[in-house]
């Protein structure tokens, strides 16, 4: 029987307050006399995640005055500025630190096993309380004196031990299956480049207007709706992972049949994010799967409807998305206060492969399947959360 399959023993569990078992370690030391190398500050962590993926040298930046804080392995790193970014790393090397972010770890002969402490950190009611209890509005930040005041369930250490290992197995298979992801990712990429650099030159290249029966043409932003009837349209979100999707970003609209017949929305319409502050994705596509025909498309999007017998609407997704080729649109956008942007006549005028109909029937089933591996991929992440928030529960009574 596994461990989640044994329900954990209530049994001896104590309520304790953070500062009672958690010390905050200041380790201080010049890093130009330390003899260390790496330095972290807080964009090197991650929301989320446990793993500094990211570091600077210390002999190639300049470092403020605050960077004098060592950590070592094992030490836990959190970020006390914006903690609703929820930025908790465990070290796995030793290097310095901000006075910004603490470096902390479990009290000797406090009864918390150390390699719990993270994950302990990673609680939502460890984050609501610390987000509920910073100070500031621009830049918010908790003092370490607050922290201590947090309570929580301990365990007796048997079941420490317990939840320890369910953790760490956890990461172990969250890892493998992000690296995994990944890989996935670098294959289909790869796969993309090989069909348009084969067929990249010379007549095969067109221009996007001379490939649309309709369109590109920008989508209607009416006035938002008290009522839970009538026409809907959704958010730029609906855009996401080649997809058109409307799941999760609808809301109703004020709006006549006459006026928003144009700009329903049909299978096989495709769609562009005409501006956003990111410039990554200002530009990228979406393929909608689905006709709505009470769904409108918002004016931050631009549809196009390509001739399908010289183009098919999948493998036009499928290029355009790879970096390259949006790297080419981009190349086109205006930026205005921060807002990337695309116009129609950046589109007409953006360039695709168009191989013989054939190798594009090839290539969106080659794509498909990778597609299905990437789907399932997606589905154990999600059993993986869903893993994660259960052990949390175990952890908090119930909490999260």
């Amino acid at each position: 029987m596994s461990m989640l399959e044994r329900p954990l023993s209530k049994a001896g569990w104590a309520r304790v307050a953070f500062g009672d078992v958690v010390r905050k370690v200041n380790d201080r030391v010049d890093p130009w006399e330390s003899g260390l190398e790496r330095y972290v500050a807080g964009e090197h962590m991650d929301t989320d995640d446990l793993r500094v993926r990211r570091w600077g040298l210390i002999g190639d930046d300049y470092l403020g005055p605050a960077f004098h804080m060592r950590f070592k392995p094992g030490h836990v790193l959190y970020g006390s500025r914006r903690t609703y970014l929820r930025k908790v790393a465990l070290a796995d090397f030793e290097g310095i630190t901000a006075n910004t972010t603490f470096v902390l770890e479990a009290k000797d002969q406090s009864g918390l096993m150390p390699e719990l402490l993270p994950f302990l950190m990673q609680t939502e009611a460890f984050h609501s309380y610390s987000i509920k209890h910073s100070k500031g509005s621009v830049n918010p930040y908790i003092n370490f004196s607050d922290l201590e005041a947090f309570e929580f369930m301990l365990p007796p250490i048997q079941e420490q031990a317990r939840l320890v290992e369910a953790f760490v197995a956890y990461r172990v298979a969250d890892e493998a299956i992000g690296v995994a992801g990944d890989q996935l990712a670098a294959m289909r990429a790869s796969f993309v480049s090989q069909v348009i650099n084969q067929y990249g030159t010379g007549a095969e290249r067109r221009k996007v207007g001379e490939l649309l029966v309709d369109g590109p043409t920008n989508g209607r932003s009416p006035a938002p709706s008290d009522s839970a009837v009538g026409f809907k349209t959704v958010s730029i979100s609906a855009i996401r992972n080649g997809l058109f999707d409307p799941d999760g970003c609808v809301k109703f609209v004020d709006m006549t049949t006459a006026d928003a017949r144009p700009f329903t929305v049909q299978a096989g319409d495709i769609f562009a994010v005409r501006g956003n502050g990111n410039r990554d994705i200002c530009g990228r596509v979406g393929i909608s799967r689905l006709t709505y025909p009470d769904l409108v498309y918002p004016d931050l999007l631009i549809r196009m409807r390509f001739d399908a017998a010289r183009l098919l609407p999948d493998f036009v997704v499928a290029q355009w998305n790879h970096p390259a080729v949006h790297g080419r649109l981009i190349s086109r956008a205006k930026s205005s206060n921060g807002i990337w942007k695309v116009n129609g006549q950046d589109i007409r005028a953006h360039t695709l492969v168009v191989p013989p109909i054939e190798i594009q029937r090839q290539a969106v089933r080659s794509l498909g399947a990778l597609d299905a591996q990437a789907k399932g991929i997606s589905a154990r992440v999600e059993r993986l959360r869903d893993l994660k928030r259960e052990l949390f529960k175990a952890f908090t009574g119930g909490a999260e």
